[in-house]
């Protein structure tokens, strides 16, 4: 509990009551700069062990109030970490991208690309997440949240490093969007006897099981299109973190 005598804020010792916070907690504004405050507030901090635990735990099947529950913080407060936490995140995805070849030398990665359903307040809110993964060290190389059409595949090979770009083949199902979406010289489109999309196929349910908001019959979905790419961002990035270095 702290008692304060003075305005946080400019330091002046004068403020009067003004009305109940939500909590029942007596307001008080500074009558210098009209600050409002609580004369007797809490120490609220959250100590670094307990941070890194709930850095954790947003990786895994469990809701913002499930974590609330488990570790004692406000809904409020968690929602705040989260946005800190998926601002963060580098744009390449911590994404170990490979060597370019030697002049002379033709290096021919391969990777794959799938989308999958989901949905923001209400399922006929659908927002499809377009991902594409090397398929040799298993590692998240792009992704894009939109709808199935070939804008959002254009949107998603944008994001795609450079260096696949130039040199690496996607497999993908036969799905026409992807026609538009990949150049015709890397796009093979294969089916599902063929096995060259299996690896981002069990991607898509590692990220249906471990972030709750992505599952079909949820009360943990999203209510936000920022706070649903921001999720999903912040999962990716610490997946690709865990996979082993890419071979030399």
């Amino acid at each position: 509990m702290v008692i304060r005598e003075t305005c946080p804020a400019c330091g002046a010792p004068r403020y009067k009551k003004n009305g109940h916070t939500r909590h029942g907690k007596q307001h008080h504004p500074c009558k210098v700069c009209r600050r409002q405050c609580t004369a007797n507030a809490l120490d609220q901090s959250i100590p670094h062990e307990q941070r890194r635990q709930i850095e954790h735990l947003l990786c895994e099947r469990i809701s913002l109030r499930g974590i609330c529950r488990t570790v004692g913080v406000s809904l409020t407060w968690l929602l705040h970490f989260l946005v800190e936490c998926s601002t963060a995140c580098p744009a390449h995805l911590h994404t170990q991208l490979p060597a370019r070849p030697a002049e002379g030398r033709i290096s021919r990665r391969e990777a794959e690309a799938d989308a999958m359903w989901s949905f923001v307040q209400k399922k006929a809110n659908t927002q499809w997440i377009w991902i594409a993964m090397d398929a040799t060290t298993r590692q998240i190389i792009a992704f894009h949240v939109g709808d199935r059409s070939r804008t959002s595949g254009k949107e998603r090979w944008a994001n795609i490093p450079m260096v696949y770009r130039e040199q690496a083949t996607f497999h993908t199902d036969q799905y026409e969007v992807y026609k538009g979406g990949i150049p015709a010289e890397q796009h093979h489109a294969i089916t599902k006897k063929a096995r060259k999309t299996n690896h981002i196929e069990r991607f898509n349910t590692t990220l249906r099981q471990r972030v709750s908001r992505l599952v079909r019959e949820t009360l943990s979905f999203s209510t936000k299109v920022a706070n649903h790419i921001g999720a999903i961002t912040y999962f990716i990035c610490y997946y690709n973190l865990t996979k082993a270095a890419l071979p030399v």
